[in-house]
């Protein structure tokens, strides 16, 4: 299994509501279930851990904190030498769910979508790289770039010499069958940040540290020294 690139698309009310309570007031909500009705609908078509296990890693991350406090989430936070690891954990719980993908196929899907080659891991989860993703899929057809990525994914095999015949590969189906579903969920994603204004998408990688997730003013550690 590759690592992940990931697209979390965050609600920033359901965030603010979490961030402007007390550290106190977090802990025995997450611990009573008590804000479960104030988290953002999931949308089924993407990922999102279920309340239960949101609620348990805040709660462990709070405890390894060793913390108590009646000051806001958000100051807390910002006083904390690790407040963004908690932070991401909140933006998880305030999240309606997030498009994942295998690394390795987030190039390809991304050379495609901007008809160029994207260079390195650096260039992959550049803010710079994702303006013009965004940019580019902008109502394009969940159809018409699946096929671009699939038809394109099929032409690089056949320039290494390897085969499209299922009978010799078993995998070809399912990893076309892969593709299809990821590129489509994609631009499912990307449409749904397009249209909600109170959605932010924030672009990070798996074991990636956390503050080190997101761009501009929602990097995690600029937001935290703001």
């Amino acid at each position: 299994m590759g690592i992940e690139l990931v697209l979390l698309l965050v609600d920033k009310t359901a965030l603010e509501h979490l961030l402007q309570k007390s550290w106190n007031q977090l802990y025995q909500g997450m611990d009573g279930g008590e804000f479960r009705d104030a988290r953002p609908a999931h949308d089924k078509r993407l990922k999102r851990a279920f309340d239960i296990d949101c609620e348990a890693e805040i709660l462990d991350w709070m405890d390894s904190m060793e913390t108590q406090s009646d000051s806001t989430v958000l100051h807390v936070l910002k006083e904390l030498g690790e407040g963004s690891q908690g932070l991401l954990h909140l933006m998880n719980w305030a999240s309606p769910g997030a498009w994942e993908v295998w690394e390795g196929r987030a190039f390809l899907y991304l050379d495609v979508a901007l008809n160029r080659v994207i260079e390195s891991s650096e260039d992959l989860y550049s803010e710079s790289t994702w303006d013009d993703v965004r940019s580019r899929l902008n109502g394009i057809p969940e159809d018409e770039f699946a096929e671009s990525v699939c038809m394109d994914w099929m032409e690089r095999r056949k320039a290494l010499g390897e085969t499209l015949d299922e009978k010799e590969d078993p995998k070809i189906v399912p990893t076309y069958e892969a593709h299809d579903r990821a590129t489509r969920l994609l631009i499912h994603a990307l449409s749904v940040l397009s249209s909600t204004p109170d959605l932010v998408g924030i672009l990070g990688r798996e074991h990636l540290k956390a503050d080190q997730w997101g761009h501009g003013s929602w990097n995690l550690r600029h937001f935290l020294t703001d």
